[in-house]
């Protein structure tokens, strides 16, 4: 009897680890090839990337915003994400990483990484292993001074400080500085550091505090990821910066599911949409857009585009899948905004048509 018991736990704890090393999942093979394609957009001299991943709820999804930091050695960029779980819950504390604030993750692992270096509690698909749960989109910025890098490198490490002490009523925020999705948010955070850090004093960083006992209008007014990552496009574009694009492609066959979800979902199944900025389509489905905001940004995103990166289902390896002429930004704007404006009016007709402008993110684009 004794005997069978084990060998029934022997299956079982075969059957867990196979399941475990499927690609794709936590824990299981990432690309061969990620330092082989990491060499190759690196040949393009970017100080920056800000990383705007896709939602992956059917409404209201924002999706996420992360910024990459070049390391001048020639190591890999490091990204600073704002920590979902570090919002003083004990339930989050039992379960994930809370350490930091922004935690700070190399970008091939936030990308393609299957395990993490951060900590054992660190979040799959959202921590790491972005592109396995939804599309990035990373907006790449040229010619940014090296002391600018080096003010919002520390300006993370004075917000992750204040995190570990329990601040109250910063510069950059009033009440304590702990995560909070409407008051201090992935777009805050980074919005903040490039206010106060690195010095961009025009650049609208939304403060809800005067709205803490009205929480229908303070999400009005929070701050948003694709409208945090336009917001930064003006700033840079006005300082004389160079911008490019690089869509890294949600990987279509993982079928991991996050313990921690209640709806037990794999991630091949989620929806992969485009974060919507605060307009009507924030609770359309994905591909449904019709709001001139949205155009707006998946146009200029992708009058933009250099790269775009996927893995390969056959050989679940990365390739570059696409290679573009990016526009230099006066014109994708310009473009973007006018093919954005015309599109939405006819979609207000309800009419066949076809769009004058083109989507990042969607099939073939």
């Amino acid at each position: 009897m004794v005997r069978k018991v084990w060998l029934v736990m022997g299956a079982l704890l075969l059957a867990a680890n196979a399941v475990a090393a499927d690609f794709g999942t936590k824990g299981g093979p990432a690309p061969a090839n990620v330092d082989e394609i990491a060499a190759v957009l690196r040949q393009d001299p970017y100080d920056l990337e800000l990383l705007v991943s896709f939602g992956t709820s059917k409404g209201g999804s924002a999706g996420h915003l992360a910024l990459a930091v070049r390391d001048a050695a020639g190591g890999d960029d490091l990204v600073y994400s704002a920590n979902f779980y570090a919002d003083r819950d004990e339930k989050h504390a039992k379960d994930f990483y809370t350490d930091a604030l922004m935690v700070r993750i190399p970008k091939s692992e936030y990308l393609f990484g299957t395990s993490s270096t951060v900590s054992d509690k660190a979040s799959f698909g959202l921590d790491f292993g972005e592109i396995y749960k939804r599309s990035v989109v990373g907006i790449r910025v040229y010619g940014v001074p090296a002391a600018e890098k080096e003010a919002l490198v520390v300006y993370f490490g004075r917000i992750n400080d204040d995190f570990r002490r329990r601040a109250h009523d910063t510069e950059y925020h009033r009440g304590e500085v702990k995560y909070d999705y409407l008051r201090l948010n992935c777009a805050k955070t980074i919005g903040s550091a490039f206010r106060f850090g690195a010095g961009y004093r025009d650049l609208d960083v939304d403060d809800t505090w005067r709205l803490l006992k009205r929480p229908v209008v303070a999400a009005v007014n929070a701050n948003i990821p694709t409208e945090m990552a336009l917001k930064l496009a003006e700033q840079w574009n006005a300082r004389g910066y160079g911008l490019d694009v690089v869509l890294y492609r949600k990987y279509p066959g993982s079928g991991y599911v996050d313990p921690h979800d209640q709806e037990k979902v794999a991630f091949k199944d989620l929806p992969n949409r485009f974060p919507s900025v605060l307009s009507r389509d924030f609770r359309r489905e994905a591909g449904e857009y019709e709001d001139e905001d949205n155009l707006f940004a998946m146009y200029l995103l992708y009058n933009l585009g250099r790269y775009s990166v996927r893995v390969n289902d056959a050989t679940k390896r990365l390739e570059i899948e696409k290679r573009r002429t990016p526009m230099a930004y006066p014109e994708a704007a310009r473009l973007a905004l006018e093919s954005a404006g015309s599109d939405s009016a006819k979609y207000a007709q309800r009419a066949a048509f076809r769009p004058e402008g083109t989507r990042i993110g969607e099939i073939g684009n």
